[in-house]
């Protein structure tokens, strides 16, 4: 079992029964092939870590902030250089395998947090809702900007954004494609704590310590009853936007984001 490995999208450490996963893949931990693969890595590591752990912190080491999202720029080329078939194909593919892990760390025999700054966006939002907690620092913004592109999100933020928060929250995030900043975000219940500008990861250690004193077999046995993960419902959402996908305003809301001169394109 790998107690810490160094990735060129993300690195892990085991440290004081806590994990610590940190995303550094630049310019804004657009979510690829890379990170897929670097996250497979870690949840085939994450059961025997997780022996050795009460708690899981997921944060990001760039500045931008936690993640932008899928990698658009990926998803367009797989779009240009295949048929239409094979790049619905390749897609579906992908979706399947980050499902996969995404259903691995939420399900995690830990209690699990995204520590949160920056941009939350699309994909971003999606790998933080698989977290039992959110910790955000005031400055961070949530938003599901798929819309846009003609897409809805593929990485299994509705049904567990609806797991979550009332319907309407996520009609709001879903169908407006606008942002919200921590405070907003928190009294709809997708955000549990907002720290200080910068402080997120400070205070999610802080919560980590804390969750130490508790039974670990309690909590293991408490997530698992308060936090089903909807199966049927994401697979579903997995069809829908594979549908989707081969729609021509997808490719051209696609064409759109990577011929930007905006130095933040996935910014609504």
């Amino acid at each position: 079992m790998m107690h810490e490995f160094q990735g060129q999208a993300l690195s892990w450490q085991l440290k004081e029964g806590v994990i610590e996963l940190a995303l550094h893949r630049e310019p804004a931990n657009e979510i690829g092939s890379l990170t897929l693969e670097e996250l497979e890595k870690f949840t085939a590591a994450l059961e025997g870590l997780a022996s050795e752990a009460h708690a899981l912190i997921l944060y990001s080491q760039l500045k931008s902030g936690f993640s932008a999202g899928a990698d658009l720029r990926e998803l367009y080329e797989r779009m240009q250089k295949l048929t239409k078939p094979e790049a619905c194909r390749g897609t579906r593919q992908f979706l399947q395998r980050i499902h996969h892990v995404l259903n691995t760390i939420d399900a995690a025999p830990v209690t699990t947090m995204a520590a949160v700054h920056g941009v939350c966006f699309g994909g971003g939002l999606e790998l933080a809702l698989v977290c039992d907690l959110i910790i955000a620092d005031k400055m961070a913004r949530f938003a599901f900007p798929e819309l846009r592109l003609g897409l809805i999100p593929g990485f299994g933020g509705i049904p567990r954004l609806k797991r979550d928060v009332g319907n309407a929250v996520v009609r709001d995030l879903l169908l407006t494609g606008r942002s919200f900043n921590s405070t907003k975000a928190q009294n709809a219940g997708l955000v549990s704590q907002v720290a200080a500008e910068g402080e997120a990861l400070k205070l999610a250690r802080v919560t980590a310590a804390q969750l130490k004193k508790f039974d670990r077999h309690t909590a293991i046995a408490a997530k698992k009853f308060i936090k089903p993960i909807p199966h049927e419902e994401l697979l579903k959402e997995i069809d829908i936007f594979c549908k989707l996908f081969s729609s021509p305003a997808v490719e051209a809301g696609l064409r759109k984001f990577v011929e930007s001169t905006d130095a933040q394109p996935y910014l609504p």
